[in-house]
Protein backbone atom coordinates (compact mmCIF):
# COMPACT_ATOMS: atom_id res chain seq x y z
CA UNK A 1 0.00 0.00 0.00
CA UNK A 2 1.59 3.46 -0.81
CA UNK A 3 2.75 6.09 1.69
CA UNK A 4 0.07 8.77 2.48
CA UNK A 5 2.20 10.37 5.06
CA UNK A 6 4.69 13.50 5.14
CA UNK A 7 7.19 12.00 3.92
CA UNK A 8 5.73 11.15 0.53
CA UNK A 9 4.32 14.60 0.14
CA UNK A 10 7.39 16.06 0.85
CA UNK A 11 8.90 14.19 -2.20
CA UNK A 12 6.45 14.82 -4.38
CA UNK A 13 6.63 18.55 -3.91
CA UNK A 14 10.35 18.71 -4.35
CA UNK A 15 9.88 16.58 -8.13
CA UNK A 16 7.26 19.50 -8.99
CA UNK A 17 9.66 22.10 -8.28
CA UNK A 18 11.56 20.59 -9.96
CA UNK A 19 10.26 20.01 -13.32
CA UNK A 20 8.78 23.99 -12.51
CA UNK A 21 12.28 25.42 -12.63
CA UNK A 22 13.31 23.10 -15.58
CA UNK A 23 10.16 24.68 -17.47
CA UNK A 24 11.20 28.14 -16.34
CA UNK A 25 14.46 27.54 -17.21
CA UNK A 26 13.97 26.45 -20.49
CA UNK A 27 10.89 29.19 -20.95
CA UNK A 28 13.71 31.76 -19.85
CA UNK A 29 16.69 30.33 -22.17
CA UNK A 30 13.94 30.67 -25.46
CA UNK A 31 13.54 33.70 -24.60
CA UNK A 32 17.02 34.52 -24.46
CA UNK A 33 17.74 33.18 -27.97
CA UNK A 34 14.77 35.06 -29.45
CA UNK A 35 16.00 38.35 -28.20
CA UNK A 36 19.47 37.24 -30.08
CA UNK A 37 17.83 36.25 -33.00
CA UNK A 38 15.50 39.35 -33.70
CA UNK A 39 18.51 41.56 -32.35
CA UNK A 40 20.49 40.23 -35.20
CA UNK A 41 18.18 40.71 -37.85
CA UNK A 42 16.83 44.13 -36.88
CA UNK A 43 20.85 44.92 -36.74
CA UNK A 44 21.06 43.26 -40.06
CA UNK A 45 18.13 45.09 -41.60
CA UNK A 46 19.35 48.60 -40.38
CA UNK A 47 22.65 47.96 -42.07
CA UNK A 48 21.32 47.38 -45.32
CA UNK A 49 19.20 50.57 -44.58
CA UNK A 50 22.52 52.86 -43.57
CA UNK A 51 24.15 51.48 -46.21
CA UNK A 52 21.10 52.00 -49.06
CA UNK A 53 20.85 55.74 -47.31
CA UNK A 54 25.12 55.96 -47.96
CA UNK A 55 25.70 56.35 -44.43
CA UNK A 56 28.07 53.28 -44.72
CA UNK A 57 29.33 53.15 -47.17
CA UNK A 58 29.87 49.82 -49.19
CA UNK A 59 33.31 48.39 -49.97
CA UNK A 60 34.34 49.06 -53.48
CA UNK A 61 36.34 47.08 -55.63
CA UNK A 62 39.62 48.80 -57.15
CA UNK A 63 41.83 46.86 -59.69
CA UNK A 64 45.39 45.88 -58.83
CA UNK A 65 48.02 47.95 -61.06
CA UNK A 66 47.22 49.45 -64.16
CA UNK A 67 43.32 49.34 -65.31
CA UNK A 68 40.86 51.00 -67.60
CA UNK A 69 38.49 53.41 -66.12
CA UNK A 70 34.66 53.03 -66.92
CA UNK A 71 31.95 55.99 -66.44
CA UNK A 72 28.52 55.23 -67.38
CA UNK A 73 26.35 57.62 -68.53
CA UNK A 74 23.08 56.24 -69.07
CA UNK A 75 19.00 57.79 -69.77
CA UNK A 76 18.24 61.62 -70.42
CA UNK A 77 20.59 64.33 -69.71
CA UNK A 78 19.67 66.51 -67.04
CA UNK A 79 20.51 68.08 -63.58
CA UNK A 80 18.10 66.17 -61.56
CA UNK A 81 18.93 62.39 -63.10
CA UNK A 82 21.57 59.81 -62.87
CA UNK A 83 23.17 61.17 -66.30
CA UNK A 84 23.95 64.95 -64.52
CA UNK A 85 26.67 67.19 -65.22
CA UNK A 86 27.49 66.80 -61.58
CA UNK A 87 27.24 63.18 -61.56
CA UNK A 88 29.30 62.41 -64.71
CA UNK A 89 31.90 65.04 -64.54
CA UNK A 90 32.84 63.95 -60.67
CA UNK A 91 32.84 60.34 -62.10
CA UNK A 92 35.35 61.17 -65.00
CA UNK A 93 37.26 63.51 -62.30
CA UNK A 94 38.25 60.61 -60.19
CA UNK A 95 39.03 57.78 -62.89
CA UNK A 96 41.20 60.49 -64.29
CA UNK A 97 43.12 60.84 -61.26
CA UNK A 98 43.58 57.43 -60.08
CA UNK A 99 47.46 56.62 -60.56
CA UNK A 100 46.46 53.34 -62.08
CA UNK A 101 44.24 54.50 -64.78
CA UNK A 102 45.65 53.56 -67.77
CA UNK A 103 43.03 54.62 -70.25
CA UNK A 104 38.99 55.88 -69.22
CA UNK A 105 35.64 55.12 -70.83
CA UNK A 106 32.58 56.97 -71.06
CA UNK A 107 29.80 54.36 -71.92
CA UNK A 108 26.85 56.89 -73.44
CA UNK A 109 23.56 55.14 -73.74
CA UNK A 110 21.36 58.71 -74.30
CA UNK A 111 19.08 60.06 -76.22
CA UNK A 112 19.91 63.30 -75.24
CA UNK A 113 18.62 66.40 -72.95
CA UNK A 114 19.54 69.62 -71.42
CA UNK A 115 22.12 71.53 -73.85
CA UNK A 116 23.44 73.46 -70.45
CA UNK A 117 23.95 70.23 -68.61
CA UNK A 118 25.60 68.34 -71.82
CA UNK A 119 27.61 71.94 -72.43
CA UNK A 120 29.12 71.37 -68.71
CA UNK A 121 29.88 67.59 -69.07
CA UNK A 122 31.51 68.14 -72.59
CA UNK A 123 33.90 70.92 -71.31
CA UNK A 124 34.82 69.10 -68.24
CA UNK A 125 35.43 66.14 -70.55
CA UNK A 126 38.32 69.06 -72.54
CA UNK A 127 39.58 70.34 -69.51
CA UNK A 128 40.67 66.76 -68.19
CA UNK A 129 42.34 65.70 -71.50
CA UNK A 130 44.27 68.61 -71.56
CA UNK A 131 45.05 67.79 -67.21
CA UNK A 132 45.85 64.01 -68.14
CA UNK A 133 47.89 64.19 -71.54
CA UNK A 134 48.81 60.42 -71.18
CA UNK A 135 45.51 58.98 -70.23
CA UNK A 136 43.20 58.39 -73.41
CA UNK A 137 39.66 58.91 -73.37
CA UNK A 138 37.35 57.31 -75.31
CA UNK A 139 33.37 56.69 -75.97
CA UNK A 140 31.79 53.34 -75.81
CA UNK A 141 28.21 53.88 -77.43
CA UNK A 142 25.79 51.29 -76.89
CA UNK A 143 21.69 51.39 -78.23
CA UNK A 144 22.04 55.24 -78.29
CA UNK A 145 23.99 58.43 -78.42
CA UNK A 146 21.76 60.98 -79.85
CA UNK A 147 21.59 65.34 -80.00
CA UNK A 148 22.69 65.81 -76.28
CA UNK A 149 24.17 62.53 -75.98
CA UNK A 150 26.27 63.07 -79.08
CA UNK A 151 27.31 66.50 -78.05
CA UNK A 152 28.81 65.08 -75.15
CA UNK A 153 30.49 62.11 -77.23
CA UNK A 154 32.04 64.46 -79.31
CA UNK A 155 34.88 65.97 -76.89
CA UNK A 156 36.14 62.29 -76.43
CA UNK A 157 39.24 60.88 -78.19
CA UNK A 158 37.11 58.30 -80.27
CA UNK A 159 33.60 57.19 -79.99
CA UNK A 160 33.39 53.32 -80.74
CA UNK A 161 29.87 52.28 -81.93
CA UNK A 162 27.88 48.77 -82.50
CA UNK A 163 26.96 48.72 -85.97
CA UNK A 164 23.22 48.85 -85.10
CA UNK A 165 23.79 51.61 -82.55
CA UNK A 166 22.19 55.04 -83.21
CA UNK A 167 24.03 58.20 -83.37
CA UNK A 168 23.49 61.70 -84.82
CA UNK A 169 20.20 63.83 -84.32
CA UNK A 170 22.17 67.27 -84.01
CA UNK A 171 19.39 69.73 -83.49
CA UNK A 172 17.57 71.01 -80.96
CA UNK A 173 13.50 71.33 -80.15
CA UNK A 174 11.81 73.35 -77.81
CA UNK A 175 7.92 71.26 -77.63
CA UNK A 176 4.49 72.01 -75.86
CA UNK A 177 1.06 71.62 -76.49
CA UNK A 178 -1.92 73.93 -77.34
CA UNK A 179 -5.33 73.70 -76.09
CA UNK A 180 -7.27 76.89 -77.41
CA UNK A 181 -9.70 74.99 -79.71
CA UNK A 182 -10.26 72.51 -76.83
CA UNK A 183 -10.84 75.10 -74.21
CA UNK A 184 -13.33 76.75 -76.61
CA UNK A 185 -15.41 73.77 -76.94
CA UNK A 186 -15.63 73.15 -73.30
CA UNK A 187 -16.63 77.23 -72.79
CA UNK A 188 -13.43 77.45 -70.55
CA UNK A 189 -11.78 80.71 -70.16
CA UNK A 190 -7.83 81.15 -69.86
CA UNK A 191 -7.44 83.97 -66.64
CA UNK A 192 -3.44 85.00 -66.79
CA UNK A 193 -2.71 88.13 -65.25
CA UNK A 194 1.13 89.21 -65.91
CA UNK A 195 3.11 91.57 -65.62
CA UNK A 196 5.62 91.94 -68.46
CA UNK A 197 4.08 91.04 -71.85
CA UNK A 198 6.09 88.43 -72.60
CA UNK A 199 5.47 86.81 -68.99
CA UNK A 200 3.12 84.10 -71.01
CA UNK A 201 5.48 83.17 -73.16
CA UNK A 202 4.20 80.10 -75.40
CA UNK A 203 1.54 80.01 -73.02
CA UNK A 204 -0.42 76.90 -73.89
CA UNK A 205 -3.41 77.92 -73.00
CA UNK A 206 -3.10 81.13 -74.87
CA UNK A 207 -3.22 82.23 -78.72
CA UNK A 208 0.07 81.36 -80.56
CA UNK A 209 1.74 85.24 -80.68
CA UNK A 210 3.79 85.46 -84.17
CA UNK A 211 6.54 87.72 -82.57
CA UNK A 212 7.16 85.21 -79.63
CA UNK A 213 7.07 82.46 -82.31
CA UNK A 214 9.82 83.84 -84.67
CA UNK A 215 11.63 84.83 -80.82
CA UNK A 216 12.08 81.12 -80.07
CA UNK A 217 12.83 80.13 -83.20
CA UNK A 218 16.36 82.38 -83.30
CA UNK A 219 16.88 81.20 -80.02
CA UNK A 220 16.69 77.73 -80.88
CA UNK A 221 18.89 78.49 -83.75
CA UNK A 222 21.10 80.13 -81.65
CA UNK A 223 21.64 76.65 -79.79
CA UNK A 224 21.84 74.81 -82.74
CA UNK A 225 24.50 77.05 -83.82
CA UNK A 226 26.33 75.93 -81.18
CA UNK A 227 25.92 72.19 -80.98
CA UNK A 228 27.28 72.31 -84.38
CA UNK A 229 30.81 74.06 -84.00
CA UNK A 230 31.14 71.81 -81.10
CA UNK A 231 30.69 68.75 -83.07
CA UNK A 232 32.98 70.59 -85.89
CA UNK A 233 35.48 71.22 -83.48
CA UNK A 234 35.47 68.03 -81.78
CA UNK A 235 35.64 65.85 -84.87
CA UNK A 236 37.62 68.37 -86.95
CA UNK A 237 39.14 66.99 -90.23
CA UNK A 238 37.54 63.23 -89.77
CA UNK A 239 33.51 65.08 -90.37
CA UNK A 240 32.57 64.35 -93.83
CA UNK A 241 29.69 67.23 -93.97
CA UNK A 242 26.86 66.41 -96.05
CA UNK A 243 23.06 68.71 -96.28
CA UNK A 244 21.27 66.30 -94.08
CA UNK A 245 24.29 65.88 -91.24
CA UNK A 246 22.72 69.26 -88.86
CA UNK A 247 18.99 68.54 -89.82
CA UNK A 248 18.30 66.26 -86.90
CA UNK A 249 18.73 62.96 -88.76
CA UNK A 250 20.05 60.06 -87.26
CA UNK A 251 22.19 56.86 -88.59
CA UNK A 252 23.28 53.55 -87.68
CA UNK A 253 26.53 52.88 -86.09
CA UNK A 254 27.78 51.89 -89.33
CA UNK A 255 26.57 54.61 -91.48
CA UNK A 256 28.22 57.31 -88.37
CA UNK A 257 31.38 55.70 -89.45
CA UNK A 258 31.63 56.63 -93.21
CA UNK A 259 30.29 60.43 -92.31
CA UNK A 260 33.05 60.72 -89.58
CA UNK A 261 30.42 61.12 -87.19
CA UNK A 262 32.38 58.13 -85.05
CA UNK A 263 35.56 55.88 -85.42
CA UNK A 264 35.57 52.43 -85.30
CA UNK A 265 33.33 49.51 -83.94
CA UNK A 266 33.81 48.54 -80.54
CA UNK A 267 32.66 47.76 -76.75
CA UNK A 268 33.88 48.54 -73.30
CA UNK A 269 35.64 45.11 -73.33
CA UNK A 270 37.33 45.14 -76.89
CA UNK A 271 38.53 48.59 -76.47
CA UNK A 272 40.06 47.83 -72.99
CA UNK A 273 41.54 45.26 -74.03
CA UNK A 274 42.72 46.17 -77.51
CA UNK A 275 43.45 50.00 -77.35
CA UNK A 276 43.74 51.03 -74.10
CA UNK A 277 45.84 47.57 -73.28
CA UNK A 278 44.10 47.40 -69.61
CA UNK A 279 41.75 44.72 -69.56
CA UNK A 280 40.79 45.19 -65.80
CA UNK A 281 38.30 47.30 -65.83
CA UNK A 282 36.98 49.45 -63.03
CA UNK A 283 33.84 51.34 -62.25
CA UNK A 284 33.93 54.78 -61.26
CA UNK A 285 29.93 55.76 -62.06
CA UNK A 286 28.85 57.93 -58.92
CA UNK A 287 25.46 56.60 -58.05
CA UNK A 288 22.65 58.46 -55.63
CA UNK A 289 21.38 56.55 -52.71
CA UNK A 290 17.93 56.30 -51.47
CA UNK A 291 18.50 59.75 -49.28
CA UNK A 292 20.03 61.49 -51.82
CA UNK A 293 17.04 60.20 -54.58
CA UNK A 294 14.19 61.40 -52.22
CA UNK A 295 15.66 64.28 -51.53
CA UNK A 296 16.30 65.33 -55.24
CA UNK A 297 12.47 64.14 -56.11
CA UNK A 298 11.08 66.29 -53.25
CA UNK A 299 12.66 69.12 -53.73
CA UNK A 300 12.37 69.38 -57.33
CA UNK A 301 8.38 68.61 -56.94
CA UNK A 302 8.26 71.25 -53.88
CA UNK A 303 10.01 74.04 -56.54
CA UNK A 304 7.91 73.06 -59.25
CA UNK A 305 4.92 73.37 -57.14
CA UNK A 306 5.46 76.56 -55.48
CA UNK A 307 6.92 78.27 -58.84
CA UNK A 308 4.55 77.05 -60.80
CA UNK A 309 6.95 75.54 -63.83
CA UNK A 310 7.38 72.61 -65.71
CA UNK A 311 9.64 70.31 -66.88
CA UNK A 312 9.29 71.37 -70.28
CA UNK A 313 12.36 73.51 -71.74
CA UNK A 314 15.00 73.49 -74.65
CA UNK A 315 16.29 70.25 -75.22
CA UNK A 316 18.82 68.27 -77.59
CA UNK A 317 16.84 65.75 -78.52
Amino acid sequence: MAETGPGSEGWERKALEKVALAAISEQRTARRWSIVFKSLVLLYLFLLLFIGMGWIKSPEYKAIGEHTALVELHGVIASDSEASADKITSGLEAAFKDRDTKGVILRINSPGGSPVEAGRINDEMKRLRKQYPKIPLYVVVDDICASGGYYVAVAADKIFVDKASIIGSIGVIMDGFGFTGTMEKLGVERRALAAGKNKTFLDPFSPMVPEQKEYAEKMLEQVHQQFIKVVRDGRGQRLKENPDMFSGLVWVGQQSIALGLTDDFGSVQSVARDVIKAEDVVDYTQHENIAERFARKFGTTMARELLGTSSSGVELR
